[in-house]
């Protein structure tokens, strides 16, 4: 019996694509800037290897979408990045920040993986998350040999196997119940990925030549020390102090001339926004303290309205590439 299946992309695979491309045309200008400027050796190797991951995407998804006759976005271009700029981050910012932009590389991948179904999307999806898994791995290797890791805290080992048997277990307003080992992990990454965030809103505040773009990153880092601040609290309550690796005066240089334009930093923004709120989802999924719940749910609705506030920016000023969309059948 032969079964005719529809060749046509999915909205999932279309929508994968254009993401990739969007994401992977920033990259390449953002990788091509640090090269110029990274001095250590076996940093300016990971990216090198992600520049070449970057552009080995952006050539399929051309492909793909040549074949389906569908229009090449804009995405980023030569016109978004001056290479001239002078140096504005350092080396251990640099590495930090591939490590976090591979999480979300995987992250990306991973989740559309299940509802891709056309064998050259596969191909293409798999291939990608195996790649980000191997430089995450190679950046891994680099964090320690370089003493670069901040492992997240280390908790005992469970002695025995016990069940819970009262509700103060979710209902710890106290703080008087431990954080489980998956909260204190929770606590742990989300207040890296906002120190990330802290330092990139201060650089691109830095830099920007819009008015009202600088005033959104100084918002943006105002809201990652805010929320570094809150999560580090929790630890340090439960006696498990973190470490937190990037430090704005240390590895964010006096730089003003913008190695990006206004709507690239925009974008970049924008990115780590849908990270972050993805990010403060699982944790809320994960964590049974009500304390952390209701914590978590108030910071995602901040990073919503920021986030809004941002698409405005985009819109506003015609920086904004209209994603694929669904038709419009209504009748009017």
């Amino acid at each position: 019996m032969n079964i005719e299946h529809d060749t046509r992309l999915t909205s999932a695979e279309i929508s994968y694509l254009w993401s990739v491309y969007i994401s992977d045309t920033m990259s390449i200008c953002v990788f091509k800037y640090f090269l110029l400027h990274i001095e250590d050796q076996n940093i300016k190797v990971l990216a090198e290897h992600a520049l070449d991951l970057s552009q080995q995407h952006i050539k399929t998804v051309e492909g793909i979408f040549n074949d389906e006759g569908i229009p090449i976005p804009k995405g980023f271009t030569e016109e978004d990045v001056n290479l001239k700029a002078e140096r504005l981050f350092s080396d251990i910012f640099c590495v930090y920040y591939m490590k976090n932009m591979v999480a979300l590389g995987i992250s990306n991948a991973s989740i559309t993986l299940p509802y891709i179904f056309r064998d050259d999307i596969l191909s293409f999806n798999t291939k990608n998350l195996h790649s980000t898994i191997e430089l995450n791995n190679e950046i891994t290797q680099v964090f320690l040999e370089k003493g670069l890791a901040i492992r997240p805290p280390y908790v005992p080992y469970p002695p025995d196997v016990e069940f819970v048997h009262k509700q103060s277990f979710i209902l710890e307003m106290l703080g008087k119940r431990p954080l489980t080992a998956l909260e204190t992990t929770c606590l742990f990454t989300n207040s890296l990925t906002n120190n990330i965030g802290a330092c990139i809103s201060a650089a691109f505040a830095q830099v920007a030549k819009s008015k009202e773009v600088k005033q959104y990153f100084l918002r943006g880092q105002e809201i990652s020390t805010k929320h570094v601040k809150i999560f580090i609290d929790y630890l340090e309550k439960h006696s498990l102090p973190i470490t937190i690796p990037l430090a704005i005066n240390q590895d964010v240089t006096t730089s003003t001339e913008s190695p990006f334009s206004d709507k690239l930093l925009m974008y970049h923004h924008l990115l780590m926004n849908r990270s972050g709120v993805s990010n403060y989802g699982v944790t809320i999924s994960s964590c049974v303290r009500s304390d952390l719940v209701i914590d978590f749910t108030r910071l995602t609705a901040e990073i919503l309205k920021f986030a809004e506030d941002g698409l405005n920016i985009l819109i506003d000023n015609d920086w904004f590439e209209r994603p694929p969309l669904a038709s419009y059948r209504k009748k009017e």
